[in-house]
């Protein structure tokens, strides 16, 4: 009998898919990877682009829905899996600052990450999705500041959306490893979940690049 509630995991490693892996794990839920290597291209071939027409993951499939967008899927497992408790339910006094952080990370965090990463000089600050991006950063700072976590003493969702963002955003030097995002990062980073995840990632992409040649 097919699981009602597993989920297929469009992927690859060393990407943006990661923390929806990670998610999973802390989320106990079944899973089944289907693996693009992006090295050899194949997130630009037919049958993925059916699938997600920008060519990009993750993207997830549960029964018949189909979901891309990275914080879009993280909301959508978090409240598939209530049982896990990494999301808060709806009229819980939290559910609205969990919406906003999470959101934050697509709407504001992403567009000035990639400003910032392409040298690009950014809109003026009343046409700009993010302000500039000084503000952006420092009301993720002042938040955090309240810690240990983003929703307080409460581990989220967003948690692992964050946590593993501000790992691989410092290691490539486009967010500055202040102490308290190193200190986020490492609580989200030292789970045994990132661990495992971390590991397969490291032996899944070397295979990619010997296959592609690279």
């Amino acid at each position: 009998m097919t699981d009602p509630y597993r989920i297929t995991l469009y992927y690859s490693p060393q990407s943006r898919a990661m923390g929806t892996r990670v998610l999973l794990e802390e989320l106990g839920a079944p899973y089944d990877l289907q693996v693009l290597n992006m090295k050899a291209g194949e997130q630009r071939q037919p049958a993925y682009l059916a699938i997600n027409p920008l060519g990009k993951v993750p993207a997830v499939r549960h029964a018949e829905a189909l979901v891309t967008e990275q914080v879009a899927i993280f909301i959508y497992l978090a409240d598939l899996f209530p049982q896990a408790g990494l999301a808060p339910a709806l009229g819980d006094p939290l559910r609205g600052p969990y919406l906003r952080w999470t959101a934050y990370y697509g709407s504001s965090f992403e567009p000035a990450l990639i400003d910032k990463f392409m040298k690009r000089e950014p809109m003026p600050i009343t046409q700009s999705p993010y302000a500039d991006y000084d503000t952006m950063l420092g009301a993720l700072e002042a938040q955090l500041s309240k810690g240990p976590y983003l929703l307080g003493d409460r581990m989220t969702a967003a948690d692992i959306l964050w946590g593993v963002a501000f790992n691989w955003t410092m290691m490539f030097g486009i967010v500055p490893k202040k102490d308290v995002f190193v200190r986020y990062s490492e609580r989200i980073t030292s789970r045994p979940a990132f661990q495992r995840i971390s590991a397969a990632d490291d032996e899944m992409a070397a295979q990619h690049a010997a296959a592609a040649g690279g």
